[in-house]
């Protein structure tokens, strides 16, 4: 996949996992712990990075991945990486067993080394 975005572009990716079958409202609230986590460890690693995506005004790609093991093998590429990451392991107050492992947060980080890893996986 080639990617069409600008060098200096920075983005987030969110990663969702289908087979869980969560309702739409409790997605998005997955993916927003994953974007909030992933930025506060971007915060702490790579601040200047963190600081410049919030005024390039924050953009996030949602993807799925189809299994808990797809997800815990895309955290740890991204940790590889040296990425800023999250891994969102859900409580189990609602649709989800306790200990269930949902989404993950990449970045912020360059849009072109995230396409490198993420680039065959589809959009949400």
């Amino acid at each position: 996949m080639v990617s069409t975005s600008e060098p200096d572009e920075l983005k987030q990716i969110i990663l969702l996992r289908m087979d869980l079958n969560m309702g739409k409202g409790k997605m998005v609230a997955q993916g927003a712990h994953a974007s909030i986590d992933a930025y506060l460890d971007a915060v702490s690693k790579t601040p200047a990075v963190a600081r410049k995506w919030h005024e390039q005004g924050m953009r996030k790609v949602a993807l799925k991945v189809e299994s808990e093991k797809e997800l815990v093998s895309m955290f740890q590429a991204a940790k590889d990486y040296e990425l800023p990451c999250a891994l969102i392991t859900d409580a189990g107050h609602t649709q989800l067993e306790p200990g269930s492992k949902t989404a993950v947060g990449i970045g912020p980080a360059k849009s072109e080394l995230l396409d490198r890893f993420t680039g065959q996986l589809k959009l949400l």
